[in-house]
């Protein structure tokens, strides 16, 4: 049987930064899982931005 109770993958939100400081309108966002027990700290990863038509980095938010 599977193990109950609360698991270690949750859901986080991935905001551009390059977007946030070029001033443009709208937001460059994600939303994928991360497991808290391996990464404890803020994710960091590369992904399309569709507005500037490039690949930025985009940091975990909240």
């Amino acid at each position: 049987m599977a193990k109950k109770g609360k698991g270690n993958r949750i859901q986080v939100i991935m905001e551009c930064t390059e977007h946030k400081e070029s001033g443009m309108p709208g937001t460059s966002r994600y939303i994928t899982t991360k497991n808290r027990k391996n990464t404890p700290d803020r994710l960091e990863l590369k992904k399309y931005n569709h507005i500037l038509k490039k690949v930025t980095i985009h940091k975990e938010i909240k």
